[in-house]
């Protein structure tokens, strides 16, 4: 699956949403209707799925179509980054999810840590807000467009703590990364933080 195309297929799912939405006229429901099928067609081809079952998935998001928001949480302990091996695929990320609706920002990245890690935490700085589509950070491709909040975090209390999606707890150098969960957490982005813990004084990074 190309990059290009997966771009233009989201924009033209958005395109088609978000038309829906704000709908005037019963020909326009129609053409954005058909809109959404030729994308889920589009889609379907290139995920090698079935088109019904994609565009069940597809429609249960509705109105204007906006990005979906990820947070991951950022903390350190004795110049080492706190990761979770996530039990998905056995690769490591920086403990994190999608935010629930009602959840702050902060209170989501808390929330993620506690529940992969077992560490309870206050974030504390919003070190960056990247675009999980951007070429630069390397993420395979997802259905779905989405943006990741990364927060600096510090331990208040809890313990070292599994749970059924994560299997082990550690902390890591930046010399000692372990093999990453590539829709999560890119490699550019675990070095970044390590240089943002660095250099406190840098503003957040964007995009």
């Amino acid at each position: 699956m190309t990059s290009p195309w997966l771009g233009w297929i989201q924009q033209l799912q958005g395109i088609a949403q978000t038309g829906l939405h704000y709908k005037n006229h019963p020909f326009d429901a129609e053409r954005y209707r058909q809109i959404q099928a030729i994308a889920d067609s589009m889609l379907a081809a290139i995920a090698d799925a079935d088109p019904p079952v994609l565009a069940d998935l597809l429609r249960q998001d509705v109105g204007h179509a906006t990005p979906k928001i990820e947070v991951r949480g950022v903390v350190f302990r004795a110049g080492k980054l706190l990761m979770v091996q996530e039990s998905s695929d056995g690769r490591w990320a920086l403990p994190g999810g999608w935010v629930d609706i009602g959840d702050s920002p902060s209170r989501a990245v808390e929330r993620e840590i506690f529940e992969e890690s077992g560490y309870t935490t206050r974030a504390t700085r919003l070190l960056a807000v990247y675009d999980r589509a951007h070429p630069r950070h390397g993420h395979p491709p997802a259905p779905y467009h989405s943006y990741k909040l990364f927060f600096r975090c510090e331990i208040v209390g809890g313990q070292p703590t599994s749970s059924y999606e994560t299997t082990a707890i550690d902390f890591f150098g930046p010399e000692d990364i372990p093999p990453l969960s590539p829709g999560r957490s890119g490699i550019s982005q675990i070095q970044r933080c390590f240089d943002l813990w660095q250099r406190p004084d840098q503003p957040p990074d964007f995009d």
